[in-house]
């Protein structure tokens, strides 16, 4: 009988730790949170961008660390949930999907201060919105006029992701 009782609590342990293990970030303790986003969700606070000598700069401030970032081309941008589309004007869209992040903290209160839907006027970058903000994700797209050609990297200290597109260096005719 003491076998059978050891046999199932094993069994248990393994089904319970491979259950909350993908549930549960690195480093938590505790019940898991009962609101929407856990308090070690990355919160991003800001998105900004500048014009510079071959590129145009987007910059997104975020609290906490830099959570995994995909870029991707997309022929449009729509909305999270609503699946309506951004009206940005540009040909060409870059969809920045960060995960797991959140734009609100954990009383749902908003912490984006950054421009929810912003026409621009540089020579790469012509508009920045915020797409979504659901369920531990949260989604930035930005328009343009030509195919961006970019890079991504981080910066720390304050954390922040970054996205360079290059444009032709000097005057437009």
């Amino acid at each position: 009988m003491h076998h059978r009782h050891t046999l199932a609590a094993v069994a248990a342990g393994i089904l319970l730790t491979a259950g909350i293990g993908a549930t549960i970030p690195a480093g938590a303790s505790g019940a898991p949170s009962r609101t929407s986003t856990p308090p070690t969700t990355a919160q991003v606070v800001n998105a900004r961008w500048g014009g510079h000598t071959g590129f145009d700069r987007i910059v997104i401030d975020i609290r906490g660390g830099v959570p995994p970032v995909t870029v991707r081309q997309a022929s449009a941008l729509h909305y999270d949930g609503s699946g309506q589309r951004v009206p940005l004007a540009g040909t060409y869209f870059l969809q920045i999907t960060l995960s797991p992040a959140a734009a609100h903290d954990d009383s749902g209160r908003n912490v984006y201060q950054g421009p929810r839907l912003l026409r621009i006027h540089l020579p790469a970058l012509k508009g920045l919105a915020l797409t979504g903000d659901f369920e531990g994700v949260v989604t930035v797209g930005a328009a343009f006029d030509t195919k961006p050609a970019y890079k991504t990297f981080t910066l720390h200290s304050p954390e922040r992701l970054v996205i360079d597109v290059a444009h032709p260096v000097g005057c437009r005719a």
